[in-house]
């Protein structure tokens, strides 16, 4: 089933032009998503700030990370999914 979905996300993405297919899966404090040819580490760090209403995250595969004054940096592989999850404040 999460296959059929994806393809479906896939094909709406292709029809309405759009480069990121972002699969919410909020659980946990967490969003899965999965990105598509193009999409880099600022645009998924971008997004997991504002799905997860703060700027304490952290990637579970550490796909992307913060490096001071470059900013966000990685090399994610289109068609994988990604999550990131809220970090706790201890």
């Amino acid at each position: 089933m999460k296959y059929f979905t994806s393809v479906i996300m896939f094909l709406l993405t292709i029809v309405n032009g759009q480069k990121e297919v972002c699969d919410i899966i909020p659980s946990n404090n967490c969003v899965t998503f999965t990105i598509s040819q193009g999409t880099g580490c600022q645009w998924m760090c971008n997004y997991c700030a504002t799905q997860l209403g703060t700027n304490n995250y952290y990637f579970t595969d550490n796909v992307c990370t913060y490096q001071q004054g470059v900013g966000c940096v990685g090399n994610p592989y289109s068609g994988k999914s990604y999550t990131c999850c809220s970090a706790q404040d201890n």
